[in-house]
């Protein structure tokens, strides 16, 4: 069930309504929240929410046990180590079992010992990368003692499962969306306000913008890149950069909007990425939820920035790889996440280097980050390496413009463009509108969605991290 799609507008109306019907019983509002969101889930596989369920127990068992260890003065650190492991044992089975019997299955072929390995059709559950990190933050954080155990496995199924940021993020900390479970939620009128323009806003970036670059653009050049020339192979290059920050952006403000309207509060998880001026400031403003949980469970578990500048390069291009591998079983993904990391290394050596003088112009900064931000797109678009250098070996070919029409033009510079709007417009224009006469607000936000109806091209295509 995809958000810009008119069942999924009558399933939220009646859970919209039925929940806030609920507003003065926050256990039976919370319970229904829960079973939409199963029933949201089933959509896609009804089998996997058993998975999903199960999950949400581990998570919940093994932070009360953690919580029970400490009140008796015991030691916790093999529950949380269990707890990330069983964690980590059910992503690596659904997402990598795969990837790793091929790998194994050359390796010993390259040494003669050739053998068929069980290789199993295993259907991947969506969203599965995004609720296991989730539970993953939430076993560490009770063992940090940054969030309490939580009373009741209601909460803990219902901060896995809950339908607006389930399939692809943000992922919400306990300590930020617990608190919020404990009381009974209020809706105000600049929360409604901003989470119907955050929902129109993403509506436009995806089904205008990111589905019509996708279909008519950044599809054929990536099918076959050898059809093409050098401008539209980079047309096809910056269109799916602008596709993917559309496309993810979009599913995230949509997620924000949709939570707000249920009266509960998410993080923001983008912040104008393309205007960021080194590797390091991207990721601070690229999927913000993921990296930051980078950060705090990955990279500051390995040491961090402790034990020196060496150190710390060698853990942040770790983090990058194995971020790479989070967003899938293949060698481009791997080569994405280096690139990333091997970059952010090059910078800390230059800053240990250089101190606090600036070499490079800020515009500088920004483009030439902006390229090498680009060029790993390549490698995470591409079906294999060889697409890949393919695309790369486009870009010096002398062909006939054919894809990069001028409405193309139009929706790569608007995409664009829009990381040079204020830094919190919509913010802006939802404390504007508060004042406005519900029947104008109406009527001002069902104009802004008759129009993107109106100008979207058939169909709606999945989010592109549902795959993830």
């Amino acid at each position: 069930m995809l958000f810009p799609t008119l069942a999924f507008g009558v399933f939220f109306l009646i859970v919209y309504f039925t929940a806030w019907s609920l507003d003065r019983e926050n256990g039976r509002r919370k319970l229904f929240l829960l079973l939409a969101s199963w029933f949201f889930y089933a959509q896609w596989d009804w089998r996997f929410v058993g998975l999903l369920i199960a999950s949400a127990i581990l998570n919940w068992g093994v932070a009360a046990l953690i919580a029970r260890s400490r009140e008796r003065g015991g030691r916790t650190g093999w529950l949380v180590g269990l707890g990330v492991a069983v964690n980590l044992l059910i992503l690596g089975f659904f997402k990598y079992y795969g990837f790793f019997v091929e790998q194994a299955g050359d390796l010993l072929a390259q040494f003669g010992w050739e053998r068929d390995l069980p290789l199993l059709q295993i259907v991947l559950p969506v969203g599965i990368s995004f609720f296991t990190f989730q539970g993953i933050s939430y076993v560490v954080d009770v063992h940090r003692g940054k969030t309490p155990a939580a009373r009741s496995l209601l909460d803990v199924m219902l901060l896995m499962s809950f339908f607006p940021h389930l399939v692809a993020g943000p992922i919400v900390r306990a300590s930020d969306l617990l608190p919020q479970f404990d009381r009974t939620p209020r809706l105000t009128r600049v929360m409604a306000t901003h989470g119907l323009l955050l929902i129109v806003w993403g509506l436009f970036k995806k089904t205008v913008i990111a589905s019509e670059l996708s279909v008519n653009l950044v599809d054929p050049v990536f099918f076959d890149p050898t059809a093409f020339g050098a401008v539209d192979i980079a047309a096809g290059v910056y269109g799916y950069a602008v596709q993917i920050y559309c496309d993810f952006s979009a599913y995230s403000d949509m997620a924000i909007g949709l939570a707000a309207l249920l009266g509960y509060s998410f993080p923001r998880n983008f912040d104008q990425p393309y205007r960021a001026s080194s590797m390091q400031a991207f990721w601070r403003r690229w999927h913000i939820s993921l990296s930051s949980w980078l950060r705090d469970y990955l990279y500051v578990p390995l040491g961090g920035g402790r034990k020196g500048l060496i150190s710390s390069c060698i853990n942040v291009f770790i983090t990058m790889v194995l971020g790479g591998l989070w967003h899938g079983a293949a060698l481009t993904f791997l080569a994405w996440g280096a690139l990333h990391g091997g970059v952010q290394v090059i910078e800390r050596l230059f800053r240990a280097a250089l101190g606090d003088r600036k070499v490079l112009p800020t515009v500088v900064g920004v483009l030439v980050t902006f390229h090498i931000v680009c060029l790993g797109w390549i490698l995470f678009r591409a079906e294999s390496f060889d697409l890949a250098m393919q695309v790369l070996q486009g870009l010096g070919r002398i062909g006939p413009v054919v894809m990069l029409t001028p409405l193309m033009l139009t929706l790569i510079a608007g995409g664009l463009a829009m990381h040079w709007l204020p830094p919190r417009a919509i913010e802006g224009v939802a404390e504007r509108l508060k004042t406005a006469p519900s029947l104008t607000l109406g009527l001002l936000i069902g104009a802004a969605i008759l129009l993107v109806e109106a100008v979207r091209p058939e169909g709606v295509a999945p989010f592109i991290y549902f795959q993830f």
